[in-house]
């Protein structure tokens, strides 16, 4: 399969998996994702992680926060995470993210990428909390940033999405269990991005 992109208008490209994907760009106003990344910076308790790496312990490339319901505790790379409560914007973006997805979350990472040479390497959100098939609704302010989506048997099976402030990603079937993705390094001098990733612990 070719690789895909979006078309540089923004907004949905047509061969778009929608039965994995479902992108809405200005899904909030650029008013409010001003508003919400000032609040951010201030009310967010982000934190650069350490990770394990060919038997080094490496930095994330990128700060991370993780919020939510009591006891809705979290584990990826290796590490477990217990919630901060949930700030009053968070749920106000939640109500939001739920209401658009028809499920009601319980809780988010927040990943605060500071410029270009921030990322995430390739992975799938499938950890055993999150169950079989799980929706994760991703929400993007500030930076447009490069999303890449490759099947996890065939990486020529490839789709690019970018993902533009105040835009929704709902990530959703099998992406989690069959593909992974990424947002790569990039070499552009780029200002910052916060994503928000709304998950389903069980």
């Amino acid at each position: 399969m070719e690789q895909l992109s979006f078309f540089d208008g923004g907004g949905q490209s047509p061969k778009l998996p929608t039965d994995l994907m479902d992108y809405r760009p200005s899904f909030f106003s650029r008013e409010e994702s001003a508003g919400y990344i000032t609040a951010f910076h201030s009310n967010i308790n982000w934190k650069q992680e350490t990770i394990q790496m060919y038997g080094k312990l490496l930095n994330t490339p990128r700060l991370t926060a993780w919020y939510g319901d009591n006891n809705k505790t979290y584990a990826f790379s290796g590490k477990r995470f217990d919630p901060h409560p949930w700030t009053p914007e968070l749920l106000l973006i939640k109500d939001r993210v739920d209401a658009a997805c028809g499920i009601t979350f319980n809780s988010v990472l927040l990943n605060l990428y500071r410029n270009g040479n921030d990322s995430v390497a390739w992975h799938a959100d499938d950890e055993p909390e999150l169950g079989i098939n799980p929706v994760i609704a991703s929400v993007s302010f500030g930076q447009i940033r490069r999303f890449e989506v490759r099947h996890k048997l065939n990486h020529k099976e490839k789709y690019s999405i970018d993902l533009e402030n105040g835009s929704l990603l709902i990530m959703k079937g099998d992406l989690q269990h069959n593909w992974q993705h990424q947002v790569p390094k990039s070499t552009k001098a780029l200002k910052e991005r916060i994503n928000l990733t709304f998950r389903v612990i069980g």
